[in-house]
């Protein structure tokens, strides 16, 4: 009986199997044959970023690539305004652009994908400004459970002044149909509930959460405790955007990054059913 139970348990999570493959602008990441994500970083976008991020029973993204309002918010992405005077957040790239210097897949097995990619933060005819590099992997541990881990070290290459603003670092918007707007969840880890009383708070995570199609599935960030800021407070809101946000609540309004004085930030995000 107890091998029978093994047996079952062993073919109900069978097929987890990651794949990747690289394109002209993107890299596209599988589980059991299905797409899960895409890792986009076309030289025309403002930022490199996620989409789509499918959840694991429905197969349709959890996050939307681009939404009213704020259609500059694209699904799951690192990004940060008022960098030197320069905008790394919003859409027009004459103010500021993360040029993607074209990922690497630098693991691939069955059970997990790490994609490797090194990004210029410049304004278009200046030299760059920062350059960072990310390492993203990718695991699907369970049938209902799909993990992007995102480490990213930010190096100033002059010094660098980030002025107070909420547009800033790692950021998800989810679909409008799983925002709190149309009956979604947004809770934090301290079991505090929607835009009203998550904003502001600093928690080690956020999840976003709702029922589309019967199915009900979320996107959850979770900071890593070794982040600097840790735990950061964060930007919520009832339309479908989260952030751990700690650009808004500097001390003095403003942050410096001396020049080669690199700065270390790690993600998980977890989509689930």
């Amino acid at each position: 009986l107890l091998s029978l139970l093994f047996l079952a348990q062993l073919f109900a999570h069978a097929d987890q199997t990651v794949t990747a493959e690289t394109k002209p602008d993107r890299i596209d990441v599988s589980v059991a044959g299905a797409l899960f994500t895409s890792y986009k970083y076309a030289p025309a976008q403002k930022y490199p970023y996620f989409y789509p991020v499918n959840g694991p029973r429905s197969g349709k993204s959890v996050t939307t690539e681009s939404s009213e309002p704020y259609p500059h918010h694209h699904s799951l992405f690192f990004a940060c305004d008022r960098v030197n005077g320069a905008n790394f957040w919003q859409d027009a790239n004459d103010k500021g652009q993360i040029v993607s210097q074209t990922p690497k897949i630098a693991e691939s097995t069955a059970t997990k994908v790490i994609i490797e990619d090194v990004c210029l933060w410049r304004v278009p005819g200046n030299e760059p400004m920062m350059r960072d590099t990310r390492r993203i992997t990718i695991t699907a541990p369970d049938d209902n459970t799909r993990i992007i881990d995102f480490a990213i070290v930010l190096e100033p290459l002059v010094d660098i002044t980030i002025e107070k603003t909420n547009h800033s670092l790692f950021a998800a918007r989810v679909a409008p149909e799983l925002a709190v707007t149309a009956g979604g969840t947004l809770v934090n880890a301290e079991g505090l509930k929607s835009e009203k009383d998550t904003y502001g708070v600093a928690s080690a995570w956020c999840d976003y959460s709702g029922t589309r199609d019967g199915i009900t599935e979320g996107i959850a960030i979770v900071q890593h405790p070794n982040n600097r800021w840790y735990p950061s407070k964060w930007f919520t809101r009832d339309y479908g955007f989260f952030s751990p946000t700690p650009m808004y609540w500097l001390e003095n309004d403003r942050l410096q990054l001396p020049k080669s004085q690199p700065l270390t930030l790690k993600y998980r995000v977890l989509v689930h059913a």
